[in-house]
């Protein structure tokens, strides 16, 4: 039997901006603009973001007014999340009627009043890119949204701290750690089995032939930083939380619901411990709960800030 076809990544990171932007840790985040706006140095920010994805939290640092004078530098795996990223700069230039120009070396200049970014994205794997230019420390802030818990974390991060210029400061945000939760419950014994099996895949993961991810990334940062001798400034939780409201879903999250069941569904498609026709129809009634707006979903995440 083959694998469920894979819906649409790239709907499902726009239609969770919202959701991670109620979701983040506002502690943290606050902390955040303070370390930036009270920076000394009056040399443009130079950022680097791995995983960016489709450039949502390039919008959000845009937003909020974090990047008034900076070099972004934005690098994902995936080339189609890289076209995605820059069309969608695009038109976020366009609705607030803000000059965008392409510049050497395939930037953009991000210019609206009181802001000046130049913007770069590349279509790059994490550790390729590392090994371009080992060991200099090129960046001011260190930014990983939601991608952390999808990497080997023992090999990545000591290279990439090592990549922040003293003082520099690292945002990791949306750190998977170890709960998903899915209401109302359908059977409580395959429920909580799914989840450990679900989890389970999290843990054995490889690619290219390396561990590449964990189930409990949010806690293990604690220990990891420390050992690559990085100093906490804040830390705290940023659930995913998404339930009906009297209208519904907000925005695109229904189909943010049914990406997440059918990721759990390709996760274990074939999995001997859950033989029969009981998961996939634990799967469809999931998928049923979705469309009748009755399934609530919480997922534990954590942020992190810190220095080198």
């Amino acid at each position: 039997m083959s694998d469920p076809a894979a819906p649409d990544f790239i709907r499902y990171l726009a239609a969770k901006k919202g959701l991670d932007d109620r979701s983040l840790n506002r502690q943290v985040w606050d902390h955040l603009v303070r370390e930036l706006r009270d920076r000394p140095d009056s040399a443009p920010l130079r950022v680097l973001e791995v995983g960016c994805g489709i450039g949502t939290m390039l919008e959000r640092l845009l937003e909020r007014g974090l990047l008034t004078r900076a070099a972004y530098t934005g690098i994902d795996v995936e080339a189609g999340c890289i076209r995605a990223a820059a069309e969608r700069l695009h038109g976020y230039a366009a609705e607030r009627q803000a000059s965008l120009t392409d510049v050497s070396g395939g930037a953009r200049l991000f210019s609206p009043p009181n802001q000046n970014v130049r913007i770069t994205f590349e279509a790059a794997d994490l550790f390729d890119f590392l090994e371009r230019e080992p060991g200099k420390p090129a960046w001011d802030l260190l930014v990983a949204h939601a991608v952390l818990d999808l990497i080997d974390l023992d090999a990545a991060l000591p290279p990439l701290l090592s990549r922040l210029a003293p003082g520099g400061l690292f945002y990791f945000s949306l750190n998977f750690d170890g709960a998903t939760i899915l209401e109302p419950i359908i059977d409580p014994d395959l429920d909580a089995l799914i989840e450990a099996l679900y989890h389970r895949t999290m843990d054995t993961r490889r690619d290219r032939g390396r561990p590449s991810g964990s189930s409990r990334t949010g806690r293990r940062l604690f220990g990891c930083l420390q050992e690559a001798g990085a100093s906490l400034i804040a830390a705290g939780s940023s659930d995913w939380v998404v339930f009906p409201g009297p209208h519904g879903y907000p925005g695109d999250e229904a189909y943010f619901l049914h990406f997440i069941i059918d990721t759990i569904g390709r996760a274990l498609h074939g999995h001997p411990e859950l033989a029969g026709n009981r998961f996939q129809a634990w799967i469809a009634q999931r998928h049923r709960q979705i469309e009748a707006q009755e399934l609530i979903y919480i997922a534990h995440q954590l942020d992190f800030l810190g220095y080198i």
